[in-house]
């Protein structure tokens, strides 16, 4: 015969999730999430209920469940969903048993407020000043790069891709379609690296080199060599050139100089612009076409690639271990998701740096 339920069980489950050390419990600890409170505030509309109705819910209740959203890639479907079903979350966005969960439409309609706003991006830099008040400056050089993020791929045949490339809608087109259909993304080519016989040998066929098309949007950031988190990013379509947003992720106050980056941004204008700005350009070098790559070269290319690594840990947390995509639709709309990843992931970072710090 089953027990009936005593009034303190939730308590006590959740007593058992903190001892099982629950992440979201330790990011709410170390994140004040009341600092983004004017940022959000400012980008709501807000009426003022003059005639009653259901009062809104907290501006910075529902961040926290964009934030909870991003961390397990969740459509908003989902996310009210597993806020209902796990205390865990419920706990993260700050509700008990008894309060309201906000649904799907109204998790939608929040965000796309934050996101027409910009209050997105003014949280995201909110962020970074909190981190370098508590010590974390941005400090040991800086290394860019950028990566894609896929997004649903249109289905359109070759007028209207034409169409869509000129800017404008294709003829025909009803209300809804225009609405489902990206046209602010675009098709890119993502290569591979090509097989090299090892040394002594000779390659006897001809190896083609691997090239994937992808459909989205470029996410550009750049880290600080020292702490990890993301100080800058930009977005981008697919098929901009990774180059074209260097001076957008220089962050100028960074207390070393060095700035890292692979072949992609080698050009006359960045190295002009460090030149400029006092930086010194730590960027990779091209093997020269039809010869092999000269040994002084190569190890130079080593010795800055085990500091440009540091940036793929960034793009492997956010596309592999949260598995990234691009769901919505629009230009706009996907740099607010890409805001929300870069934030989550800084928001980890610290996470972890705080509860690393061995004791004194």
């Amino acid at each position: 015969m089953a027990e009936q339920p005593g009034f303190f069980d939730a308590d006590e489950r959740l007593r058992a999730l903190s001892a099982a050390g629950d992440p979201l419990e330790r990011l709410k600890a170390v994140v004040d999430f009341e600092l983004f409170r004017p940022d959000l505030e400012a980008g709501l509309q807000r009426a003022d209920r003059s005639r009653g109705g259901r009062p809104p819910y907290d501006a910075v209740l529902m961040f926290r469940v964009l934030v909870l959203q991003t961390l397990y890639t969740l459509s908003d479907d989902q996310t009210e969903y597993q806020i209902r079903d796990r205390l865990g979350f419920m706990r993260f966005v700050g509700l008990a048993l008894h309060d309201a969960v906000p649904d799907a439409k109204t998790i939608r309609l929040y965000r796309e407020q934050l996101t027409r706003a910009g209050a997105l991006q003014r949280a995201f830099d909110r962020f970074d000043a909190m981190l370098r008040e508590r010590g974390y400056l941005a400090m040991g050089g800086q290394i860019v790069d950028a990566t894609v993020i896929k997004a649903r791929r249109p289905r359109l045949n070759a007028e209207e891709k034409v169409a869509v490339r000129g800017g404008g809608t294709p003829s025909g087109w009803s209300k809804a379609r225009t609405r489902q259909i990206d046209r602010d993304g675009r098709w890119t080519i993502k290569r591979g690296r090509k097989q090299t016989p090892p040394p002594g040998e000779v390659q006897r066929q001809v190896i083609g080199e691997i090239t994937v098309p992808m459909f989205g949007y470029k996410n550009h950031l750049s880290i600080d060599r020292t702490h990890g988190f993301i100080r800058r990013f930009t977005v981008t379509h697919a098929a901009r050139h990774d180059g074209s947003q260097f001076a957008a992720l220089l962050d100028p106050d960074n207390a070393a100089s060095g700035v890292w980056a692979d072949t992609a941004y080698r050009s006359k204008a960045n190295l002009r612009l460090l030149d400029r700005r006092r930086l010194v350009a730590q960027f990779q070098r091209a093997k020269p076409r039809g010869r092999p790559m000269p040994p002084h070269i190569a190890r130079g290319n080593a010795t800055r690639a085990h500091v440009r690594a540091r940036v793929e840990h960034v793009f492997a947390a956010e596309k592999h271990g949260r598995g990234l995509v691009i769901r919505v639709v629009g230009q706009l709309r996907a740099t607010a998701k890409i805001a929300l990843a870069n934030l989550a992931y800084s928001m980890r970072r610290l996470v972890w740096m705080q509860t690393s710090i061995a004791p004194a």
